[in-house]
């Protein structure tokens, strides 16, 4: 089966969700887990992170940080995410060092997407594709730019925005390595979260 499951966590995490991010993934499907908890101190970060690496490990699913490259380094996740108004990458690069994975947001920008190639970025994620209930974006991406980006630029791309069970075959299909997802699984009212993550197998 491909892992082609970019998974953000739910904005709140209690006990419960341990256990559902385990049995999510068994389901063999995500590639990245990226943790996105914006309202959280640091001593609790550490403390989440450290439980959730232990269950990421045993799926061989790469730790992501969203925003906080300090964080990253320190929970030693394997990477760190980046929108535009974060932290630079250069300065990203610099605490994390040369093997840890950065991605950046680039919106729907052909400009953004180049300059994050020309920086080194290891990928860049386009949304949003549709309307999400997780983030309320300005920004709206479109399929044409997934089909520029996979002719013109040879990486990784992540797309993002309200992708759920009945539209991500064209994301897909337009050239998206990747599909991030997060109320589909965690706040889906009629699925559980590791049933909810096999309506997105191909």
């Amino acid at each position: 089966m491909k892992k082609i499951i970019y998974l953000l966590s739910p904005p709140i995490i209690n006990n419960k969700f341990y256990k559902d991010l385990d049995l999510t993934l068994k389901v063999n499907i995500v590639k990245y887990f990226q943790l996105r908890l914006k309202k959280t101190n640091i001593s609790n970060l550490v403390k989440i992170s450290k439980k959730i690496k232990k269950i990421l490990k045993k799926y061989n699913v790469k730790f992501i940080i969203n925003d906080n490259p300090l964080l990253a380094k320190k929970v030693d996740a394997d990477g760190c995410h980046i929108g535009q108004k974060d932290m630079d990458y250069k300065t990203s690069r610099k605490i994390l060092g040369k093997k840890k994975i950065i991605g950046i947001t680039c919106h729907n920008s052909k400009k953004l997407a180049l300059e994050a190639k020309n920086n080194g970025a290891d990928y860049i994620a386009f949304g949003s594709f549709f309307k999400s209930s997780t983030k309320k974006s300005p920004f709206k991406a479109n399929l044409t730019t997934l089909r520029w980006a996979k002719k013109k630029i040879n990486m990784p791309i992540v797309a993002i925005g309200g992708i759920n069970g009945s539209n991500f075959k064209k994301i897909l299909l337009s050239g998206s390595n990747f599909i991030a997802c997060s109320s589909f699984v965690w706040k889906n009212k009629k699925l559980k979260p590791f049933e909810a993550i096999k309506k997105f197998k191909i």
